[in-house]
């Protein structure tokens, strides 16, 4: 099939997962430059040398490069994050860092050079250390006030030159990951619902009043919020099973209902009554949270199954956010079911729910690739990713003929980058590959795999050369 004429074709990153320059130009610590291990270890006092995000793949002094091979590929629109931490060293300032946004503006002139648009989020995975050492994270409310300076400051600099923000990266990952998600040092363990629900609350408080300020500042700016896309299927035709699956469903679904409806759905409330979860919510925050967002964005990488039988909770590697493994289904080497059907079936579900337009800004294969000697030079032949972002992209051309208003698609990691949950450079899900290895050594040159040809060709011809099977 032909994808619309406005469908916008491109790649997303993380500022923490490729800029690097952890301490160049003012720039202060995020949680990022103490969680050497990822998700994986409990983080550390200060930045220690195996971390490969402090210097990541040097974004921060490679971007023309980088951004020229976008275009090459023919991206109509980049996904990166603006690093709190580079504007605001500490978070709490009352004045932003100049050289921190003037780097930006220089990313922006390059975006601009080549006619991509910049899709931008607020706030992905990396608040300011001091904020999350000093103050608690987002479970202190004195952070609404902070991101909200930040993003006022950002909006007002960059007016006219970017329209897409997006507020919180995977918002409901809090639940599963507080330090990686909402800079909350204490452990998962020893949270209570109340303590993780009320930090959620605080950003969904936040992303409403950023939302407003960014119509406010610019009417032309379209505010989305940002969720993790898992559907839940029933392991069995039991219906218990089918309710287990809709209920956790709804735990996932619930921050995306927030932000297109303003307020919190009904089950909620019943979950927070039936878990003894009491959230400070006061009537300013009622009227924040009625600030609806434009779209809704969210990632896809798995789907998984769920049982109301307690013997067979067997969780799957590598999945942040629990579920049984799929018998129907196999798996990446770091054990995300792949399932390209879940995505449309995703599509469907929130369009059917929102009536949104919707904006598939993370979704790609990570692997282990290898580089070899081809005829022009270094590369890497990944039919397996081909395959997988082929198979994927078909549903999403399905879920267009079934009506779903789909913005656009960024593969994740569209180049080489620092995996956000292993800390890794051999977990690759980028069309380039990066010259640097898990230990940090490397030359950082860039070279363009077999894929970078397969997506040229895709968005080239607005889709028409993905292939069924």
């Amino acid at each position: 099939m032909e994808f619309p004429n406005n469908f916008l074709w491109g790649g997303a990153t993380a500022a923490n997962q490729i800029e690097g320059a952890y301490n160049v130009d003012g720039k202060g610590l995020s949680i990022q430059d103490v969680m050497p291990k990822g998700i994986m270890a409990p983080p550390t006092e200060v930045p220690t040398a195996d971390n490969l995000k402090l210097d990541a793949i040097d974004f921060y002094h490679r971007y023309a490069e980088d951004i020229a091979m976008f275009a090459e590929m023919g991206f109509q629109v980049f996904r990166f994050s603006i690093a709190w931490s580079r504007i605001f060293p500490r978070g709490d300032e009352l004045e932003p860092n100049e050289a921190g946004l003037a780097f930006y503006d220089r990313v922006l002139d390059e975006l601009e050079k080549h006619g991509i648009e910049p899709l931008v989020t607020l706030s992905h995975y990396e608040t300011p250390l001091a904020l999350a050492r000093e103050y608690g994270g987002w479970r202190n409310r004195e952070l609404i006030q902070f991101f909200e300076r930040f993003a006022e400051t950002v909006f007002r600099r960059y007016r006219g030159r970017i329209r897409y923000w997006l507020t919180f990266n995977e918002i409901n990952s809090i639940l599963h990951q507080p330090f990686l998600s909402g800079g909350i040092e204490t452990p998962r363990s020893e949270l209570t619902e109340t303590e993780l629900y009320q930090a959620i609350h605080h950003e969904l408080v936040a992303s409403g009043r950023v939302t407003e300020l960014a119509h406010e500042i610019d009417p032309d700016n379209k505010v989305g919020c940002m969720v993790i896309g898992i559907p839940r299927y029933p392991l069995t035709p039991d219906p218990a099973d089918a309710y287990q699956a809709l209920y956790e469903s709804q735990l996932d679904i619930a921050f995306g209902d927030i932000h297109c409806r303003g307020a919190y759905p009904g089950y909620l409330l019943r979950h927070f009554r039936e878990h003894g979860v009491e959230l400070d919510i006061t009537e300013e925050d009622r009227r924040a949270l009625s600030n609806t967002v434009d779209f809704v964005s969210f990632s896809y990488y798995m789907s998984v199954c769920e049982s109301a039988d307690p013997d067979v909770q067997v969780r799957g590697q590598g999945n942040i956010t629990g579920g049984i493994p799929n018998p129907k289904l196999e798996a990446s080497e770091w054990g995300w079911q792949i399932d390209p059907v879940g995505l449309r079936t995703l599509l469907n579900t929130y369009w059917d729910r929102w009536q949104k337009p919707l904006f598939i800004v993370e979704n790609g294969l990570g692997a282990t690739d290898v580089l070899v000697e081809g005829p022009s030079g270094p590369t890497v032949h990944d039919d397996y990713r081909i395959q997988y972002m082929n198979d994927h992209l078909v549903q999403v051309g399905e879920a267009i003929k079934d009506g779903v208003e789909i913005m656009g698609y960024t593969s994740w990691g569209c180049i080489d980058l620092v995996s956000a949950s292993t800390a890794q450079m051999s977990k690759r899900y980028g069309f380039i590959y990066v010259d640097r290895d898990d230990t940090g050594a490397g030359t950082l040159q860039r070279y363009r795999k077999d894929s970078f040809y397969w997506y040229k060709d895709v968005i080239a011809s607005r889709g028409k050369a993905l292939k069924r099977r």
